[in-house]
């Protein structure tokens, strides 16, 4: 048997913060998750995304540090429209999330956009062009 994608993790140091930005991109986590060291959510499609506390991941890894100069990973929800990719970006910022890279045409023929989550890592929004 090949090994297959089943979960997709998140390091946060902040788990309430966290849950609220991607429950604010849509995905539905139950509110009682905010104080959960280990919190996961099932995708469409089956795959998990999984929420740990530094805490969590520093009892079976001790050693475990917050990676620095970037991110590694990223995160890309796909929306309807170029201007709903406006939109949603600017409402994040509004809201105080941190904008990344502002609304662009990229050259593969989609609008996107770049904004950190709270824990800095960098969610992608984009939508095909017309």
């Amino acid at each position: 048997m090949k090994p297959e994608i089943a979960l997709f993790g998140i390091v946060t140091q902040d788990m309430a913060a966290s849950l609220a930005f991607y429950r604010r991109l849509g995905l539905d986590i139950p509110a009682d998750a905010d104080d959960q060291p280990h919190v996961e959510t099932t995708l469409p499609g089956g795959l998990t995304l999984a929420w740990d506390t530094a805490e969590t991941i520093r009892s079976f890894d001790p050693g475990w540090t917050a990676p620095t100069g970037g991110n590694r990973f990223a995160i890309a929800f796909r929306l309807p429209d170029a201007a709903s990719v406006d939109r949603l970006y600017a409402e994040l910022v509004q809201e105080g999330y941190k904008g990344h890279v502002e609304p662009w045409n990229a050259v593969w023929g989609q609008r996107y956009a770049l904004v950190d989550d709270p824990d800095g890592n960098v969610v992608d929004l984009f939508a095909p062009l017309s």
